[in-house]
């Protein structure tokens, strides 16, 4: 590269980053506000609608009528954001809560009133109900002509099917119109082309997949078993605090300065080159989470965290293949090629295993998981391209301008090899100790404290109580001095507040309280803020992470665990590094729950994106030690000594292990330095899960490989 084209990729470079910069910042608290004023927040961060639905008629609801209408809304409001919560408060009334929207009239309007649907022929008589239909899904198919058009598909239930046979069998002669009307008006006119006897119908004639999911959608929302109508509305303010943003802005600048300084202490050159790549990357997430309307919400954050530390991760393997390169001789540029191709396997190997991961989860979970998939997402896409395409290209224009001393970018010494595997029993018991000392202290707790967890409201429900007081207090002082009060009446401290928007009304959600504990905080209330006691009502809540939302999680995880088994046994041709990641998975994420519960943190929705994260990032360092074992085995022949191999792989990866580690570790300690209550409950698993992914990739997974290896082949040559 010549001199006069690296100085203009770098400046070219540096003007990207002042413009995605401006871009992002532009205009924050202004009406002109730039991309990161323009983020969608979830309703953690920022607040939204809040909608309370009565059911109607005069009978109570039955327990299941009401989940499987949570569960439905909950799919349906998804479709304005990800991280809209709903759940119910008391016996017969549903609220839901969508954050980044202003406008609860708008909202209404659109979600009409749920459960409303029926299906009328053209004589006007109704043919069957809503709840006659089990599902409706948008999706494709090819036309007469081969062509792929959008549809809607309808399964119905097994009463509807018989209905709906009856139905397309009166209609089908002259092809006549069913309508499907809901809230008094016609969503949808279809003409009965087939007498339909399985309980499968097809709705043709989408224009694109938002407008057949739209139809899904309201036909879901339709037919559910319970009928609804408005009962309240209003807008919410933000459930963490005033300070929840501030904050974790602040900790993510100190964050960034702290890895940008390790980075250029330990690889010179090559560590300003992936700083100022990094700092392009952080600057186009920000846009792109505007750009795409991703909500961001914790959860979220914890995704862009991890990614990261995935691009500093990249960057790490790389400069420790060029450092090995320039330790035999080869010139600067090409230890830089070189160093690139041979990193390349193992970027790949563990970002697509990660990603692999992210999409199971964006498609099957729901609420904060489906939030925190986007999230990861994206940023493990942009690492990458960071990673291996920036980078690189900084560090050939650095070469270019005259930045051409070896000393510059170091130089990889030998390291003696260590024997990793002649501790692998220690190793093992350590991880066995610790995985059953917390299934004890989670028996204890069970015992003593009535549950194995701490868990918090999003799992177990509580109580709503909403207060009117004789003035506007602010967030802060809300904060400040009627939390600590209702934290002590209740002996408590998970308490979550929302303001409602143009009045003096908070609503503070705690756990469960009974007749006597609610009297309590009202008479504290009265008490210290002269609080009118009539305006003061509470309500018992359900849970806003439904069992279904749960077990949609744990599939996803399931199945995103097997699909890095298949992925891992594909590229590396051999099950046994796919089975040895798994069981290293599973180690942290077990330690991560038992410190859960030996902790008593709080058991939210951050939980499950917190147990995700220390996933992704362990499965990240497994597989950069299992592409140095592969390479390893491919040069050295089958007569290899296997134990010798595997401690010098390990041992090879080491530095990048704990380099990696720390940086990730940087990110989240500086969260936790800075963060308020409820972000360091989030920060301090995250910082224990780190330090457990780097020991059990270091410790346990090339010990566990090795086992089944060695064990495996002695029974083959047995048989």
């Amino acid at each position: 590269m010549k001199k006069r084209k690296a100085v203009i990729i770098l400046l070219v470079m540096l003007l990207a980053l002042v413009g995605l910069t401006y871009a992002a910042v532009e205009g924050i608290g202004t009406e002109k506000a730039g991309a990161a004023s323009g983020i969608k927040l979830g309703l953690d961060l920022a607040g939204g609608v809040s909608i309370t639905y009565q059911v109607v008629g005069d009978e109570v609801p039955t327990e299941e009528d009401m989940a499987d209408t949570v569960y439905k809304l909950q799919k349906r409001v998804e479709n304005y954001s990800t991280e809209a919560q709903v759940y119910q408060e008391g016996a017969d009334r549903i609220n839901i809560e969508i954050p980044g929207v202003s406008d609860e009239n708008a909202i209404l309007e659109e979600l009409g009133k749920p459960g409303s649907l029926v299906f009328m022929n053209s004589a006007n008589e109704e043919v069957l109900s809503g709840t006659d239909i089990a599902n409706a899904e948008a999706g494709s198919q090819q036309d007469s002509m081969g062509n792929s058009q959008f549809v809607v598909q309808l399964t119905m239930t097994d009463e509807g099917k018989q209905k709906f046979a009856e139905a397309t069998k009166a209609a089908y002669p002259t092809n006549d119109i069913i309508y499907i009307i809901y809230d008094n008006a016609v969503i949808s006119a279809p003409a009965v082309q087939a007498e339909i006897t399985d309980g499968q119908a097809v709705i043709t004639g989408m224009a694109s997949y938002e407008e057949a999911e739209s139809l899904a959608s309201t036909i879901r929302i339709g037919g559910l078993k319970l009928q609804l109508e408005e009962l309240r509305s209003n807008v919410v303010g933000a459930q963490l605090g005033s300070e929840a943003i501030s904050t974790s802005l602040k900790a993510g600048a100190v964050g960034f300065v702290m890895v940008v300084v390790f980075m250029v202490v330990v690889y010179y050159v090559m560590g300003a080159a992936a700083s100022l790549a990094l700092a392009i990357y952080t600057a186009l997430i920000v846009v792109l989470l505007n750009a795409f309307e991703i909500t961001l919400t914790l959860p979220g954050i914890a995704g862009i965290i991890l990614s990261i530390g995935m691009a500093v991760d990249a960057n790490v393997i790389i400069f420790a293949r060029i450092r090995e390169e320039l330790a035999t001789g080869k010139t600067i540029p090409t230890s830089i090629k070189i160093g690139f191709e041979r990193a390349m396997p193992a970027i790949i190997d563990s970002n697509i295993t990660t990603l692999i991961a992210a999409l199971v989860l964006g498609v099957k979970g729901s609420g904060t998981v489906k939030g925190f998939a986007h999230t990861l997402a994206l940023g493990i896409v942009l690492s990458m391209f960071t990673a291996l395409f920036v980078t690189k290209l900084i560090m050939n224009a650095c070469y270019a301008i005259g930045l051409k001393n070896v000393k510059l970018y170091g130089v990889g010494k030998e390291i003696k090899t260590i024997d990793f595997l002649s501790k692998k029993v220690i190793f093992f018991a350590i991880s066995i100790a610790i995985i059953v000392g917390g299934f004890v202290v989670m028996g204890v707790n069970h015992t003593t404290k009535g549950s194995a967890f701490n868990y918090s409201l999003e799992f177990v429900g509580g109580t709503s109580t909403n207060v009117t007081f004789n003035e506007d207090l602010s967030i802060a002082d809300i904060d400040s001095k009627v939390v600590p009060l209702i934290e002590d009446v209740i002996g408590d401290g998970d308490v979550q507040t929302q303001k409602v928007a143009d009045t003096n009304q908070v609503i503070f959600k705690t756990r469960t309280l009974d007749s006597e504990e609610r009297q309590t905080v009202k008479d504290s209330l009265v008490e210290n803020f002269s609080v009118d006691e009539s305006t003061i009502t509470s309500e018992t809540i359900s849970s806003a992470i439904s069992s279904e939302m749960q077990s949609d999680a744990l599939i996803a995880l399931v199945i995103s665990m097997i699909c890095i088994l298949v992925y891992i046994w594909f590229r590396f041709k051999d099950i046994r590094f796919g089975a040895s990641s798994v069981l290293a998975l599973l180690n942290d994420a077990l330690v991560v729950i038992v410190f859960y519960a030996a902790a008593r943190i709080s058991v939210g929705g951050t939980f499950i994106a917190c147990v995700l994260t220390i996933v992704g990032f362990s499965i990240n360092s497994t597989i950069v030690i299992f592409d140095r074992v592969r390479e390893n085995l491919a040069l050295s022949g089958k007569n290899t000594d296997l134990k010798e191999l595997v401690n010098r792989s390990i041992t090879q990866t080491l530095s990048r292990s704990i380099f990696t580690s720390l940086t990730v570790f940087l990110m989240i300690l500086a969260l936790y330095v800075f963060g308020v209550t409820s972000i360091k409950e989030f920060a301090l698993p995250l910082m224990v899960g780190t330090i457990c992914g780097a020991y059990s990739s270091i410790c346990l997974s090339g010990a566990m490989w090795y086992i089944f290896r060695t064990k495996i082949v002695k029974k083959a040559k047995a048989k």
